[in-house]
């Protein structure tokens, strides 16, 4: 297992949520939700830096086939622009895409069981997303000894 910290991102049109493990990568845990628009990019790159992350896991959608629509497109678009703004700052910090299906789904399911409701539950949805994205990505790594997903 690689160590050192891994962020993770889970991109939508109104908010990314922004997850990150411990340096021996064994837990994630929720970093914030970063609303889109100007300067969303830029925060991303703020906290690249902060955490010392040396990876950037993005959830990238496939439909149920394994095939990818618009939404995928949008996503891979946003991670090339994450890729080019980390690489600007002189980091060497990678970026993978991840296959991230059902990941909302199981985030929504975890936070409703733990009592969090409508406008409490839709505000850290998207960390719990991101959260669920770098799990996945974390136990793959374990269990393989490859990382996950494919390099942007």
């Amino acid at each position: 297992m690689r160590r050192g910290v891994r962020m993770a991102l889970d991109i939508g049109d109104a908010r990314i949520g922004v997850a990150s493990s411990d340096p021996h990568g064994i837990l994630a845990t929720p970093v914030e939700t970063v609303h889109r628009g100007p300067g969303d990019l830029d925060r991303i790159v703020t906290l690249v830096a902060d955490l010392d992350a040396f990876e950037i896991v993005v959830g990238l959608p496939r439909s149920l086939s394994g095939g990818e629509g618009p939404a995928a497109i949008r996503i891979r678009e946003t991670a090339e622009l994450v890729r080019q703004k980390v690489q600007a700052m002189n980091s060497g910090t990678a970026v993978r895409l991840v296959d991230e299906r059902f990941t909302t789904v199981t985030a929504e399911r975890m936070l409703r069981e733990r009592g969090k409701k409508g406008s409490k539950r839709r505000a850290v949805v998207d960390q719990a997303a991101a959260v669920v994205i770098l799990q996945h990505a974390l136990d793959f790594e374990r269990e393989t000894g490859n990382p996950p997903g494919r390099p942007l």
